[in-house]
């Protein structure tokens, strides 16, 4: 399985103004989670409607801790926190909650995951 890419044209509007590439990655589609509870179930000995009650109850826990401020470890998928974007003050006694733009999941993959997606690529 290899992964696909285009190479785009950026524009870039500060300094020199000259024009880059850059390779972008292609996505093939979306899996469902009812299509990937039939695909985890046809591996193993539980019936798709249990995997897919544990997925429902792994993205409701996923929630619950990420907002209590942990991270998640899940092993070899890697680890997920949460993490914001906000505006910057002259002084810290300024900055409160106010200054929070949005919120968002980073997503840091597995030692074991790295090294597999960097086998991925091609020369």
């Amino acid at each position: 399985m290899a992964l696909r890419y285009r190479i785009t044209k950026r524009s870039n509007n500060i300094g020199n103004k000259e024009n880059s590439y850059i390779l972008q990655a292609i996505t093939t589609g979306t899996i469902d989670i009812d299509t990937l509870s039939e695909r985890i179930s046809s591996e193993c000995t539980l019936h798709s409607v249990d995997v897919k009650a544990v997925l429902i109850a792994l993205g409701k826990k996923l929630d619950f801790y990420l907002k209590d401020g942990k991270i998640v470890d899940m092993g070899d998928v890697g680890k997920f926190k949460m993490g914001f974007k906000g505006t910057a003050a002259k002084k810290p006694a300024i900055l409160s909650v106010k200054n929070i733009e949005k919120f968002h999941i980073n997503y840091q993959p597995s030692l074991k995951l790295k090294r597999q997606l960097k086998g991925m690529l091609m020369y």
